[in-house]
This record gives C-alpha cells, sequence and structure tokens, in this order.
C-alpha cells in the first residue's frame, strides 16, 4: 500500500476483520475460497508492512528479501491461479465453466513462469513518490501481464454469478487507474485497491447472494431452532 507501514497495517487490520466476518457467511463449501479473498488480501497487506519497515531500514536486509519475496508470491504467482480457480469451483456446468476452465489452464502458466522468475532472478525493491516498487526481469515481461490479466480478470467477468462480475469489472477499473496514475508501483497500489474492493464480497455473502446451485439467486439460510430452512425473498 502507499504511504507507509503504519498504513498497511491499519489496512490489513480492517481488511482482516471483513475476511473474518465473510468467511462466517459462507453456506457452501464450494464457495469458500472466493470467501477468503478478503482474508488473503488482509495478509497480503500485512507481509507489505514488513516490506515498509524494510526499506525504512527498521528490518535486516534478509528479512527484507523474505517479506517482498512473499508479497509478490502472492501479487505476481498465486492470484492469477488463485481468482480463476475460486470462480472455476462456483461456476455450473456451461460453456463459460469451459471457458474458466481454460483461463485456469493459463494462469497455472502464469504461476509457474512468474514464480522461476521471482526464485531465479533478482527482485529490487524500493520506494518510489511514496509508494513501494517491484521489479523483476521476467515477472514484467509484456505478453506474461497481458495473459496474468486475462487469467485474473478474465474469469471474474466471465462468471454467471452477477455479483462476480461486478467485482471483475471494478478490478478492471482500478487496475486501469493503477496503471495510469502509478504504474512504477502497480503492483502495490493494485492489491491495495483490490483489498478495499473485497468488502463487495463481504457484502454479497452476507446478504446470501451468492448460490451455487442457483446463481444470481439467493442462498438458503439455516435457523438454528428446529433446522428449518427459508429462502430470502430476491
Amino acid at each position: 500500500m502507499c504511504f507507509s507501514a503504519t498504513s498497511s497495517f491499519i489496512a490489513s487490520a480492517v481488511i482482516g476483520s471483513i475476511g473474518v466476518a465473510t468467511l462466517r457467511h459462507v453456506r457452501e463449501p464450494r464457495a469458500l475460497l472466493f470467501a477468503s479473498v478478503p482474508m488473503l488480501f488482509a495478509l497480503h497487506q500485512f507481509v507489505e508492512g514488513f516490506v515498509w519497515l524494510g526499506v525504512d531500514g527498521h528490518i535486516g536486509k534478509l528479512a527484507l528479501g523474505h517479506v517482498a519475496f512473499l508479497f509478490m508470491l502472492y501479487a505476481q504467482a498465486i492470484l492469477p491461479l488463485l481468482m480463476p480457480v475460486a470462480v472455476l469451483l462456483m461456476e455450473p456446468p456451461g460453456w463459460r465453466r469451459k471457458a474458466i476452465f481454460g483461463l485456469t489452464a493459463i494462469g497455472t502458466l502464469v504461476c509457474a513462469w512468474n514464480a522461476y522468475g521471482l526464485i531465479f532472478f533478482p527482485s529490487p525493491v524500493f520506494v518510489e513518490q511514496n509508494s513501494i516498487a517491484y521489479r523483476n526481469p521476467l515477472t514484467g515481461d509484456f505478453w506474461i501481464s497481458c495473459l496474468y490479466i486475462l487469467a485474473t480478470c478474465g474469469a471474474l467477468l466471465l462468471s454467471t454469478h452477477r455479483v462476480v462480475k461486478a467485482y471483475g469489472a471494478v478490478n478492471v477499473i482500478a487496475l486501469t487507474i493503477a496503471e495510469i496514475v502509478k504504474e512504477y508501483a502497480f503492483a502495490s497500489v493494485w492489491c491495495f485497491y483490490a483489498a478495499t474492493m473485497s468488502v463487495m464480497i463481504y457484502w454479497q455473502f452476507k446478504r446470501l447472494n451468492i448460490d451455487i446451485e442457483t446463481p444470481n439467486g439467493s442462498s438458503r439460510r439455516s435457523f438454528w431452532p428446529g433446522c428449518v430452512l427459508a429462502h430470502r425473498p430476491l
């Protein structure tokens, strides 16, 4: 995140609280990975707080190298695989599921390529205009970046679930703004925007608007007394 370690740690705490609340509203196992996105972004912001401590000289260079690697591993290698898999698990049979499966294969390729680059090539980390910039000769490749966006955002936009599509559309807008305004610190800025927008995921799970069996319907709410099941009105 921009500005400082304190900002990243505060963002992590707030988004982490949202993440815990989101997981409490999960009714179906296949939605669990998608519901975990806010919590994973909270942990990601927490890690970047330590990156800030490292670039500010509060922790050693070895520790800085480790936390910077973890931040970049999630942002550049795990996300392009995690997002399509999370969407695929919730998608009903049909052409969209087949297309998302193809995007998952692309995400796997991007994950492997970027993980290789992060492991075997140096990744300088530095502060530029109040933001942290991450560099790597392999992960910054133009075509890999295009495949990254295709896998990460394409799966969201292809989803049958309207709320997942909406999250994908907002992510594309944030991605575009981050690229135009802070291209030099794209990974840090976009991941922060994506983290803050994960409140959308919490809201939809809270309202029971993500139903695996009936996309764009409402999940069944279980009332513990007598285990009676009821539907929320659409």
